[in-house]
């Protein structure tokens, strides 16, 4: 593939660089160029377009990622057709993500042209869950560069999820003189909801004195009847011959592994007792925080072996005291006034329908349509607002001017939607839990609907889609939670937030505000029937 400048009278079938211009034709960046293309270019007086132009054996970037994720060996994905170089592969089920990570790095040495990027080894993963990607990094690649790839793919099975399995466990809590019953009761509460995840229950508990016997004779009979046994003890492990260890092995089962390299998490023991699974669980486990039980849980649910090795090895990534943020937590955050949400404010579109002036230009009771947008965003709950601005950036800036707004220029807003969301993210802070995103030409949504919206987001502890509705129909605004946020990054063309609400699989709360969910004001007639007055 050679990549530059060339002339226009040999650019067909070339793919253009960048997004170009000629006259009202507007040919967007990857564009491959046909004779009337070419033809249009010349014609607008265009001599040079920057293009890659593909050899005899080169494979276009679509192709090429396409052919790699055929050749891919794995179960429990699906694979999404390739658009953009890119081949992206979602879990077909809730389970736990495996990657043979010796042939992914393998693949990724061949040349920098071909990336596979994935999800850390043993990821919990939800269904519908983005677990990998293949990327074409230029317009097309060698097919020599693509066949080595291929013939690595087939040395056998590249990443799995491995689904979650409806296991039935028995759990047995020790108690001592001291220790309260809603402690215990807690503790059940929160253990159901781990198994919830992965479709599996609860089906017995034994409350018994903390002793060796006692313990041992509960595990027996536990295990005769489910898939698995945890417990609880009512004091840590503080010795390999303590009571947890010391029963399962009484009980005739083996102790597999006392204590882990991970924290907190500790002091969990992990044995076999009758071909069943047996799980001390350490004290943090009582907690629905994440913590080194619940590595351990779901992989065995997932049907994946879990040995004393493959603990040993849980140290690197095991210091767990801050608690990173997971897509689906296991309990949902509190319902906290705190959780900040911003708001990104699109105001950088061309207003293409209304054939010349700019929509957000407009005039409703003397005030242009952008301004009285964003003094209803700043007057909402909001903990701030970014503007991103694009055609005649200047003229709305102006509109806006004296309003404590953070504008963000988008230079590529003619490439799409997504480029105007990018660039506004970009500019949120670090501590916000979530982002509204506000159209600029919906007139009818007020600064109640924004709270009304933001208010849906917090009681759902900041982990949900919210998005406006009217008679049961979506609309906008809509409210996406921070865990999304990494795949807007990867959003190319005219691709909004829908397309994110639909292929991730998150919640989504639907909130009625009325009809300004569905007012926009694409058109003159629009506009006007709206109350606004188009300006020059």
């Amino acid at each position: 593939m050679k990549f530059g400048p060339i002339p226009v009278e040999t650019a067909e079938g070339a793919v253009l660089a960048h997004a170009t211009t000629a006259g009202e034709k507007r040919f967007r960046k990857a564009h491959r160029l046909s004779a009337e293309d070419v033809s249009i270019l010349k014609s607008a007086g265009i001599a040079l377009v920057v293009a890659a132009v593909l050899a005899s054996d080169d494979l276009s970037e679509d192709a090429a990622a396409q052919k790699i994720a055929q050749s891919m060996a794995f179960r429990g994905i699906e694979a999404r057709p390739a658009a953009t170089g890119r081949v992206n592969l979602h879990a077909g089920a809730a389970g736990i993500f495996t990657v043979n990570a010796g042939m992914i790095d393998a693949i990724n040495a061949i040349d920098p042209a071909i990336t596979i990027a994935t999800l850390a080894q043993h990821a919990p993963v939800e269904r519908g869950q983005m677990v990998a990607t293949v990327k074409i990094i230029p317009f097309a690649v060698s097919s020599a560069l693509v066949d080595t790839a291929m013939k690595i793919c087939g040395g056998g099975e590249i990443f799995a999820v491995n689904a979650y399995q409806p296991v039935r466990v028995g759990v047995i809590q020790t108690v001592l003189p001291g220790i309260k019953p809603g402690v215990l009761d807690k503790t059940l509460r929160v253990t159901e909801a781990r198994l919830a995840r992965s479709g599996g229950r609860l089906t017995a508990e034994r409350r018994t004195a903390h002793e060796i016997t006692a313990v041992a004779e509960a595990a027996a009979s536990l295990a005769r009847d489910n898939d698995m046994v945890v417990i609880f003890g009512a004091s840590a492990m503080s010795d390999f011959a303590d009571v947890v260890p010391a029963a399962i092995e009484m009980a005739g089962g083996t102790v597999i592994r006392a204590g882990m390299p991970v924290d907190p998490g500790n002091l969990l023991v992990l044995g076999t007792l009758a071909g069943k699974r047996i799980i001390g669980a350490p004290g943090c486990a009582r907690s629905p925080k994440e913590n080194g039980f619940d590595w351990v849980l779901d992989r065995l649910v997932a049907g994946l072996d879990v040995t004393a090795s493959d603990i040993a090895g849980m140290g690197v990534g095991g210091l767990l005291m801050e608690i990173p943020t997971r897509p689906q937590p296991r309990e949902p955050l509190p319902a906290k006034s705190q959780l900040k949400v911003g708001i990104v404010l699109l105001a950088a579109g061309r207003s293409s329908r209304m054939g010349g002036p700019n929509k957000l230009l407009a005039l409703f009771n003397g005030q242009s349509l952008v301004r009285r947008t964003a003094e209803r965003a700043l007057a909402s709950k909001a903990s701030g607002t970014i503007v991103v601005t694009g055609h005649q950036r200047e003229r709305v800036r102006t509109a806006l001017s004296g309003l404590d707004v953070t504008f963000a220029d988008n230079p590529d807003f003619a490439d799409g939607l997504s480029t105007s969301l990018k660039a506004g993210i970009a500019y949120l802070p670090e501590d916000v839990a979530g982002v509204m995103i506000v159209l600029g030409d919906m007139p009818g949504v007020a600064s109640d609907d924004l709270d009304r919206l933001i208010d849906a987001f917090r009681k759902a502890g900041g982990n949900s889609v919210v998005r406006a509705s009217h008679e049961g129909k979506r609309g906008n605004p809509v409210l996406l939670p921070r865990s999304l946020f990494p795949a807007i990054a990867h959003l190319e063309g005219d691709t909004g937030a829908r397309h994110l609400v639909e292929a991730e699989g998150l919640d989504v709360i639907d909130v009625e505000i009325g009809e300004g969910a569905s007012v926009d004001v694409d058109t003159r007639e629009a506009l006007e029937g709206a109350g606004g007055v188009l300006q020059d």
